[in-house]
């Protein structure tokens, strides 16, 4: 059972555990469920061999797995009223509901919010809560910017998020819409599009971060930078201009000399903290591309660069 308040991608996380082990998965919202949909439907057997009175049986609704291996997924599992939990609990205890029975190599997976997130969540059954295994998950922006460098989310709501770590979750009961990791990733969606960032993160983030766009008039000429032209650029003075300009290299450096060109520019004019936040993430983006080893071969012959790397190494050693 999964805990953890909404938006941070609790059901995506399932879902991605399930394909990277090559699993299937199927999410069932109990909350959108009537206990008669997972039970199944009553039918009629004719009586057999003179029998005066027939029998009844139930047939299982179809979403519910037959055959092969996977997680059967219990989404929403404490916004269900208590009635659907209850049938839901004989799912979970006995893997069993009426005549259906969840085939062996099955895993039995649930997910809600918890009260303090204000959701409207109903109490778990005792005995219910004693069937998981209970783990709670929380917001991390390091985990965020990985997922996002994957994904390709615009680069200046990266870089704003790593400057303003907080806005990257922030819930506000009052308001339709406000900061999470679901929602920026809708914002990158209508930012890329042109389009105000209001309606996914509110008007109070947004407005911040309009503000900050200003700060990408200031940068110095990354593409420039990336084309191994960069020696007369500066690294900007201002927090809010260093965010910006590493992810910004980091997101828009598609190759192995890109890459370099970048990490020579920052190792001649960035402090080291800099320079480390860049080669973690160029490491990342390198390796999803297949070009990591290109990569580490063109470094091999930097020595700026070898010595950059033998003085974090010791640091790591301390």
């Amino acid at each position: 059972m999964i805990w953890g308040p909404p938006g941070i991608g609790k059901s995506s996380i399932v879902a991605q555990v399930a394909q990277a082990a090559g699993q299937q998965f199927i999410d069932v919202r109990l909350s959108q469920l009537a206990p008669t949909d997972l039970r199944g439907l009553p039918v009629a057997v004719p009586p057999v061999d003179g029998e005066s009175l027939g029998t009844s049986t139930w047939f299982p609704p179809e979403f519910l797995p037959r055959s092969g291996q996977g997680i059967l997924f219990l989404d929403e599992l404490n916004m269900a009223p208590p009635a659907m939990q209850g049938v839901a609990q004989q799912l979970i205890l006995d893997r069993q509901v009426g005549s259906y029975r969840v085939p062996e190599g099955w895993f039995i997976w649930a997910a809600g919010n918890r009260k303090e997130d204000r959701a409207s969540v109903f109490e778990m059954p005792s005995p219910l809560a004693n069937r998981f295994l209970h783990l709670s998950v929380g917001v991390d922006f390091n985990s965020f910017k990985a997922y996002a460098l994957e994904r390709r989310l615009h680069e200046q709501v990266l870089a704003f998020l790593a400057f303003r770590p907080t806005l990257l979750h922030k819930l506000n009961p009052k308001e339709p819409a406000w900061p999470s990791p679901r929602s920026w990733e809708m914002a990158s969606c209508l930012h890329q599009a042109g389009l105000a960032v209001d309606p996914a993160v509110g008007e109070a983030a947004a407005s911040e971060f309009r503000a900050y766009l200003k700060v990408y008039g200031k940068l110095p000429d990354l593409d420039k930078i990336l084309a191994g032209k960069g020696s007369r650029l500066r690294f900007p003075d201002e927090p809010s201009g260093r965010w910006a300009t590493t992810i910004g290299l980091t997101m828009r450096a598609m190759t192995a000399v890109q890459g370099l060109a970048a990490f020579q520019w920052l190792v001649a004019n960035a402090t080291a903290e800099w320079v480390q936040l860049f080669a973690s993430d160029l490491v990342a983006q390198m390796r999803r591309s297949n070009q990591l080893g290109v990569l580490a071969k063109m470094v091999a012959h930097e020595p700026d660069l070898q010595a950059f790397l033998k003085e974090y190494r010791e640091l790591l050693s301390l």
